[in-house]
């Protein structure tokens, strides 16, 4: 999407039950009709919003992603939102160890199955085997590989993020030291670090959606803060609680009318 506008159209179509996907159950009755009318320039008003600083503090963060963070907050105080500073989750690191269950092999089988005599390829191996991927994923591909068990057959079983265990524990953990500072939101650095080049392992990455939107099932929207280098853009990341898209879509909308950072890409002109 290239604006929250355009980002909460395209939710107004995709969010809702689907029989695929037995997850989406939760949102059955929880789903508004109508998500632009959140659009809103004064979103930001009286909003209580949470740094959560382990994402910006790190030793491997870049210089100038920080600057643009810091200034994103300096913004939200502008614009009426009642920051807090710092927000931690307790035992964080504790709870996030071992919390991923690799499904790519999976999942990927699963979707090759679905295409039918029209799958290029029938499952994972075929797709590794062919070769016709960017050496850049060779390692992941073989390693996606080595997953031999079914997601329900491993110890521990590999459950959707509201029935297993460890995802249960980390939403319990967020959703108290948010209410324990009674905050709508809480914002970070979408990335900590300039997108690397292909084939670089060795640059820290700075991924920050890895771990607390999906594995608490909470809604997250990022909006653009400026630019590193000159040309390669940054973001911050807004998460809520269950359901709470029309008050992240406020924020969003708020703070990007506000800043204006977005800028169209200087080699990637306008669709015709």
């Amino acid at each position: 999407a290239r604006t929250i506008e355009d980002a909460v159209r395209i939710l107004e179509v995709i969010a809702g039950y689907d029989p695929a996907d037995p997850i989406t159950k939760v949102c059955q009755g929880k789903v508004p009709d109508n998500y632009t009318q959140f659009l809103d320039k004064d979103g930001l008003k009286g909003a209580r919003i949470g740094v959560f600083r382990k994402y910006i503090d790190s030793p491997t963060t870049d210089p100038e992603v920080k600057v643009l963070t810091e200034k994103a907050i300096a913004d939200l105080k502008a614009l009426g939102a009642e920051i807090v500073d710092p927000f931690v989750i307790p035992d964080y690191e504790k709870l996030i160890k071992n919390i991923w269950c690799n499904l790519f092999r999976h999942d990927v089988n699963n979707y090759l199955a679905s295409l039918g005599e029209d799958a290029p390829y029938k499952n994972l191996r075929e797709v590794v085997e062919s070769g016709l991927y960017s050496p850049y994923i060779e390692g992941r591909l073989k390693r996606a590989l080595e997953v031999k068990l079914r997601p329900e057959e491993r110890d521990p079983p590999c459950l959707d993020l509201y029935q297993d265990s460890r995802n249960i524990a980390f939403r319990n953990a967020v959703l108290k030291a948010m209410a324990k500072h009674n905050l709508d939101a809480i914002i970070y650095p979408t990335w900590s670090n300039p997108p690397r080049k292909v084939g670089d392992f060795e640059s820290p990455a700075g991924d920050n959606s890895q771990y607390i939107s999906p594995h608490t099932g909470f809604p997250a929207i990022t909006v653009p803060i400026g630019f590193t280098d000159g040309s390669l853009p940054a973001g911050l990341t807004f998460v809520g609680k269950l359901f709470a898209e029309p008050l992240l879509i406020k924020f969003a909308y708020a703070f990007e009318q506000a800043t204006k950072h977005r800028r169209s890409p200087e080699k990637f002109p306008a669709l015709q």
